[in-house]
């Protein structure tokens, strides 16, 4: 006899969030269910999100298979069977077995509080080729390209989450003075490695892909390699500091 797998028709109960204090956790699929731990988005926020997904990791639900961190969000994915089939989750759906383990978890805000974040450098070559909408964002700003470099290598970002495609990284803490909206007309193709801005937000293209930052550099590092154990080179919380190369470095270090 065939086990019957939970679905939205079935738990019309999942669509009112569960909460226990600031905590709602709200059903988004068959298999998989997301924490929304406040609706601001801070670097406190974040350490939340990254110690409670630490957490999970070290003591996972049966059935349990990935998390994905958001801005102010963790959201879970799992085996409905495993779920269904596992007489220690307590719950007759699979949206109330994992909501009722995910609130059991204790939060550790010591631990939240001293999590570690790697900072990772980035060597950019802007302007140019590599950089083909940096004059733009300077005349936007009404400023020199070299102002607009100097302001985009002198702060140091957070890196809020990861997506739209494998790798790549939403970047928080862009200076107010380089905020610059999106280009009208997407490009068809990015190159791999592109950097660019978006409203208040920067980041580095990991693949080819289209998209519509506008783009102010390049960086010779690779972002995402489904080869390495590690497959993205940024996750969610780690800092970044990019800084400035010119083309013979960029040749140097991409031929390595």
């Amino acid at each position: 006899m065939a086990i019957p797998v939970q679905t939205k028709t079935l738990d019309l109960i999942a669509m009112i969030p569960t909460t226990k204090g600031n905590l709602a956790i709200y059903q988004i699929s068959e298999n998989a269910v997301t924490i929304e731990f406040g609706v601001a988005i801070d670097d406190a926020l974040l350490l939340r999100i990254n110690a409670f997904d630490q957490l999970l990791k070290k003591s996972p639900f049966p059935g349990m298979r990935s998390t994905v961190p958001g801005y102010a969000t963790l959201s879970i994915f799992f085996d409905p069977l495993q779920v269904l089939n596992n007489e220690g989750l307590p719950g007759k759906t699979c949206y109330q077995k994992v909501s009722n383990y995910l609130q059991g978890l204790k939060e550790d805000e010591k631990a939240a509080s001293i999590v570690a974040a790697d900072i990772i450098e980035i060597p950019v070559c802007y302007g140019g080729d590599f950089g083909p909408d940096l004059t733009y964002v300077a005349d936007f700003h009404h400023m020199t390209t070299d102002e607009v470099i100097r302001l985009h290598t002198s702060a140091i970002y957070t890196v809020y989450m990861i997506g739209f495609i494998p790798g790549f990284a939403y970047l928080g803490g862009l200076s107010d003075e380089l905020e610059t909206p999106r280009k009208e007309s997407p490009r068809k193709v990015v190159p791999a490695g592109s950097v660019g801005i978006a409203g208040k937000q920067t980041g580095v293209y990991p693949l080819d892909t289209p998209g519509g930052w506008q783009l102010i550099g390049k960086t010779p590092l690779k972002l995402f390699d489904a080869a390495r154990e590690q497959p993205s080179l940024l996750k969610a919380g780690d800092q970044v500091k990019f800084g400035a190369i010119n083309y013979g470095d960029y040749e140097t270090l991409i031929n390595k």
